[in-house]
């Protein structure tokens, strides 16, 4: 069966292209791309949780730039949009956790610290914390398309939380020439997904997320083998191996043609303790961990351990463009 991004007659126009720099240099991102829309490579696609957020804040342009410099392949990020319709770089709905909101705004009782509620302004005032709560004054929250022009042609992005927003990211990626160069996932219905992307003729890489052993995730995977849907890759989750769940669907999966995405970045998604990222940390041979998802035929993985991934990866041969 021929591959298709979502629906082949409607989204067929999503394959990679080459623009003329990367006739000149070498584009990573774009390489990254042609291995994700490669059903048979067996390269193994590394994305990475928010950024180096162990040695800087998360979603900060150093955080980004870190993880390039250790080879990743996709730097995940989550956005939100400011009360002036501007997107930024935040995994919360509000700026408490990560930002240094209560120092700033002291004086302002009862301000709301919801990014929904602050405008972009506001946002660029506040100075970015690291992992153990320290505020950096010289970093400020990225907006998307600063985060995008940093990336581009260098690493994929995954936009996480962003279907909601698409239509806006999309303005972006196409006015900075990196639609190829960036992925989005959702749990909406086929039906809904290809009706709001049909309207234009380039659209970013989606991919569906699945929860393999929830109603909900059973459903809408079903639907996709039902409907002979094939998708560039599934994220599949997965709370325990008490059941064959997770090997049946990366078969299907594989047999449809598709790529099998695991989040190794929390035990809860790759089916319990001694399978994730920490437990990998943990071995003096980190494939004792993630080998298991290789042989299953797992070929892209979202980690919060890239150099430790990576270098596993070099080594077997499976991390090399």
């Amino acid at each position: 069966m021929k591959r298709a991004l979502l629906l082949l007659a409607i989204l067929a126009g999503a394959s990679c292209t080459t623009n003329q720099a990367s006739k000149q240099t070498f584009n990573r991102a774009e390489a990254i791309a042609a291995q994700i829309h490669n059903p048979d490579s067996k390269y193994v696609v590394v994305a990475v949780h928010r950024g180096d957020w162990r040695n800087y804040p998360e979603n900060s342009i150093p955080a980004i730039e870190s993880v390039i410099r250790m080879g990743a392949d996709i730097v995940e990020i989550d956005v939100h949009m400011t009360a002036d319709s501007v997107l930024v770089l935040c995994h919360d709905g509000d700026v408490l956790r990560t930002t240094n909101f209560s120092k700033v705004f002291k004086d302002e009782p009862g301000k709301s610290a919801r990014i929904s509620n602050l405008t972009l302004d506001e946002i660029k005032r506040l100075s970015l914390k690291r992992a153990h709560g320290v505020a950096i004054d010289t970093l400020r929250m990225p907006t998307l398309e600063e985060a995008l022009m940093c990336t581009k042609d260098r690493i994929c992005v995954n936009i996480d939380k962003g279907y909601d927003y698409y239509d806006a990211a999309l303005k972006i990626t196409e006015k900075l020439g990196v639609t190829d160069q960036v992925l989005i996932k959702g749990k909406k219905p086929i039906e809904v997904v290809a009706e709001h992307e049909a309207p234009y003729p380039h659209n970013m890489m989606y991919m569906p997320v699945v929860d393999i052993q929830k109603p909900g995730g059973k459903k809408l995977f079903g639907s996709y083998l039902e409907q002979g849907v094939v998708p560039l890759a599934y994220e599949v989750c997965w709370q325990n191996n008490d059941d064959a769940a997770f090997e049946d669907a990366c078969e299907a999966i594989i047999a449809q043609g598709s790529k099998v995405w695991v989040n190794t970045i929390w035990a809860s998604l790759c089916g319990g303790d001694g399978n994730d990222d920490d437990a990998a940390f943990q071995e003096e041979d980190p494939g004792k961990v993630y080998r298991q998802y290789i042989d299953a035929g797992v070929s892209m993985f979202q980690t919060d351990r890239p150099e430790l991934l990576i270098g596993w990866l070099t080594k077997i041969g499976r991390h090399t463009l």
